[in-house]
């Protein structure tokens, strides 16, 4: 009979797993896996303990309760590096533990990432007396949902020194995690201050991060509503996103919760890797890599700031009436309905200063749950393009469109290009001292690999019916199909402002490119005033 399937962290079939099936009675079954990760064995109703073995993965003990009324997913998790520090977020002062996985001793070091690298101090060597006493063990099942459940069994002596203070500088730090083997991995910390100490906040799009992160095998992209029966065997064969003709990924009317408590690969920055570096791979573009580019421009010109996650400004811990700026960047896709309505209220009502320096932002909502996960609402479409939805963004289909906030709107002309931007407003004062003239470009150099070719790039945002009716048009991509990025700024009646420049690969440009520097410390600066 079909008792389960097994699969890894990506929730791919895993064949040819030993097997043994125990039952209190001292009886003892074998079986290996299948091709498909399928288990099948013929055994009485019982309990039983199931010890799963396979080389290159750790070894488990699970329990199985047979008859099954439907397949028991086994998960097994391949031997390496990797890590993450629970809670993500925290405040100066406020502790959190780091969780590691790994198969022999490691080193571990807390680092601050600024425009350079900060070593912040050593946290020593790690393992054990025990044989792979550091290895981790997954849960069973979509651990996407629950958590991955680090450090849950065997973290309970005193002398284990996994847990870390916060410094007391508010910032972007990263955990850096090697072998002796030469493995090496890196996870990131958000710190935001205690109190406030600076008229900017800048928020991480960590909301985004985690919505993207495929660690237990379903981000909002892969399986973003459930897991199928069966383990992946061959992606392009198998999930709806390569198989349907309209690449559709959110087609049903409820979806699961994604766990923040997880590993998050993609958040990885080469620990060689420096701020006037390439930005190399798919996902780093987009997301904690190339945000780092922002928080080590403002500092290389002078501009204090406090960090927060935004799960912080949805909770509150974050007070925008203590700042005169806030700053969000890259693509900070996914957002709260409390966060969008309490920036709105700041910028609208209160004279708030509102920089968006991303593009496809504030562009779905998201609900976070009072047990820490979150579920998206990506309502039930047929694909990705928005223009198969009848409005003009998935938050507009549950709220409004994010243009009203932003004045610019995503829609999929241009997407996956790179282009520089061309002046359309030379003597408005963003371009002061930067010698631009009408029709000139700026924002052709950019680190961006994935869409290289300028500011204005990987996907982008304009001018839409939604857009206030005093924004002003500052600047516009070139991208091909009339797809380039469209850099507006307009005022509310409370003296508030947005600008906004439409483009994940802007920040991409900050750090080498002298216009894209100069504009947007231009803004930066006129809005402290």
């Amino acid at each position: 009979m079909l008792i389960g399937y097994v699969s890894d962290e990506r929730y791919v079939a895993l064949p040819d797993v030993l097997l043994e099936f125990n039952d209190a009675g001292g009886g003892s079954w074998e079986t290996r896996s299948r091709a498909t990760g399928a288990v099948h064995l013929d055994l009485p109703p019982g309990t039983y303990t199931v010890t799963l073995q396979k080389p290159g993965f750790g070894a488990k003990r699970s329990r199985v309760t047979l008859p099954v009324s439907q397949p028991h997913h086994f998960r097994l998790l391949q031997d390496g590096l990797l890590g993450y520090v629970w809670p993500k977020w925290v405040r100066s002062g406020e502790q959190s533990e780091f969780r590691v996985h790994a198969v022999e001793q490691y080193k571990l070091e807390l680092w601050r990432y600024g425009w350079t690298k900060e070593f912040i101090r050593g946290l020593g060597w790690h393992d054990e007396h025990g044989p792979r006493a550091t290895m981790q063990v997954t849960p069973d099942g979509d651990y996407t949902r629950t958590g991955a459940e680090w450090n849950k069994v065997g973290y309970t002596s005193p002398t284990h020194k996994q847990w870390v203070t916060a410094p007391q500088r508010s910032g972007l730090y990263y955990f850096h995690a090697w072998t002796f083997s030469g493995t090496r991995f890196n996870f990131p910390w958000i710190v935001a201050p205690a109190v406030p100490t600076a008229q900017v906040a800048v928020l991480a799009s960590n909301i985004t991060w985690n919505a993207y992160n495929v660690f237990g095998g379903r981000s909002n992209y892969i399986h973003a509503d459930e897991f199928p029966p069966t383990p992946t065997v061959n992606s392009r064969f198998e999930l709806g996103r390569y198989i349907n003709a309209e690449h559709s990924t959110w087609a049903c009317k409820n979806y699961a919760p994604l766990s923040f408590e997880r590993p998050e690969p993609i958040s990885q920055i080469p620990f060689e890797e420096r701020i006037t570096d390439p930005i190399e791979g798919r996902t780093a573009c987009g997301m904690a890599s190339a945000e780092w580019r922002l928080l080590g421009w403002l500092e290389d010109n002078g501009f204090q700031y406090d960090y927060y996650s935004e799960p912080q400004l949805d909770d509150g811990t974050l007070n925008l009436s203590a700042y005169r700026v806030l700053i969000i960047s890259v693509h900070p896709e996914y957002w709260t309905r409390r966060m969008y309505e309490r920036v709105k209220q700041w910028v609208f009502h209160e004279g708030g200063k509102l920089m968006y320096l991303g593009g496809n932002g504030l562009n779905c909502e998201v609900e976070i749950r009072p047990d820490g996960t979150m579920v998206v609402h990506n309502g039930n479409i047929r694909g990705l393009s928005h223009a198969l939805v009848g409005a003009e963004s998935r938050y507009a289909l549950r709220h409004e469109s994010e243009a009203n906030l932003l004045g610019v709107v995503f829609d999929p002309r241009g997407v996956m290009t790179g282009a520089p931007y061309r002046v359309l407003e030379p003597q408005h004062w963003i371009y002061d001292r930067t010698g631009l003239k009408a029709g000139d470009l700026f924002g052709v150099k950019c680190l961006h690999q994935r869409c290289p070719g300028g500011a204005s790039g990987h996907e982008t945002d304009k001018v839409s019916a939604s857009s206030p009716a005093n924004v002003k048009l500052l600047a516009k991509g070139l991208n091909v199909d009339d797809g380039g990025a469209e850099m507006v700024l307009f005022d509310t009646p409370s003296k508030g402002r947005v600008f906004s420049v439409g483009s994940i690969s802007y920040v991409s440009s900050l750090p080498v490119d002298d216009h894209v520097s100069r504009i947007t410390a231009n803004v930066l600066k006129q809005f402290l005033e």
